[in-house]
């Protein structure tokens, strides 16, 4: 699992991508770079997967392999290997402040896989853990810390490899999306996904919150649980950065519209993670669904 997700490292990365989602598979090919995708998508049936850190999350194995197939053919690469997007529901993402780290990259990883212990319902010891330092200070450096389940990780590569296809990067919905983003002033952006949300708050290179919780079945209950999660964190915002944000940036389905219609908030303007600059004209997938793709694709 990698992450260099707010500084991506794209010669290391694959030019292919793909994000599983509860609703369907998106897929992503670069042509070349600085250039625009050439994107397609697969549903899927409701009930097919159901993320979360224990298995299974994929129900049905052979549904979700077919629509990757269909999606990453569909998109036209001749490359196998390619950046694999997950749901934030089946991983943990922590910022974590720590006084000192040791100077030995492999020295690291036992002291945040220590700190995890008390932080993950999970077997941390065998656990896929990633981190990237956001921000370091004389006497503070705060960790952006990824961990996913050892035993999930390998069902998401598993039907990855059924497929056809080889996984390289792992990397949770939202962490992708993020690299999506043009802007450079403190962004507020709310991912959902599946049964999900995740609202985290960028400025510049460094991440200031990630917040994921879930959302109940019921429609109803669903968009208050929304509105509650997004107003959190505009509340967490304020405090923190002493403004409001310009816009609200959204991914998942039914694209800013369906964030507009649930939040009614005259006073922002909701927009697509995934802009029309970075989709072209040509694109076909709904902006709203692009953007842990287009994210992982991100020059």
């Amino acid at each position: 699992m990698a992450l260099d997700f707010l500084l991506p490292n794209t010669h290391q990365r694959p030019k292919l991508a793909c994000e599983i989602t509860p609703d369907g598979v998106t897929a992503a090919r670069m042509e070349a770079a600085g250039g625009q995708p050439v994107t397609a998508y697969a549903p899927l049936f409701t009930g097919a997967i159901l993320a979360g850190l224990k298995t299974p999350n994929l129900l049905d194995q052979a549904a979700v392999a077919a629509a990757l197939k269909r999606a990453l053919d569909a998109v036209g690469s001749r490359d196998r290997r390619l950046t694999l997007v997950i749901p934030d529901a089946a991983a943990r993402v922590f910022l974590l402040d720590f006084d000192t780290l040791p100077a030995k990259t492999a020295e690291v990883l036992p002291v945040i896989r220590f700190r995890l212990r008390k932080l993950v319902p999970f077997e941390v010891d065998d656990a896929a853990v990633s981190y990237q330092v956001m921000r370091q200070a004389t006497q503070e450096t705060r960790v952006l810390v990824t961990a996913m389940p050892r035993p999930v990780l390998a069902e998401y590569e598993a039907v990855v490899r059924l497929a056809g296809y080889d996984p390289g990067v792992v990397l949770p919905s939202t962490l992708a999306s993020l690299a999506a983003l043009t802007q450079t002033e403190p962004t507020l952006v709310v991912n959902r996904n599946g049964n999900s949300v995740t609202t985290a708050i960028t400025r510049g290179e460094e991440l200031l919150l990630h917040r994921s919780v879930d959302l109940p079945m019921d429609e109803i209950l669903r968009d208050d649980d929304l509105r509650h999660a997004v107003s959190v964190s505009l509340a967490y915002f304020e405090d923190t950065l002493a403004t409001v944000p310009d816009a609200v940036f959204y991914a998942g389905p039914g694209g800013a519209s369906e964030l507009t219609r649930v939040l009614a908030l005259e006073q922002f303007r909701i927009r697509d993670v995934a802009s029309d600059a970075v989709v072209g004209p040509g694109n076909t997938v709904p902006k709203g669904l692009l953007a842990g793709v287009t994210g992982a694709l991100a020059s």
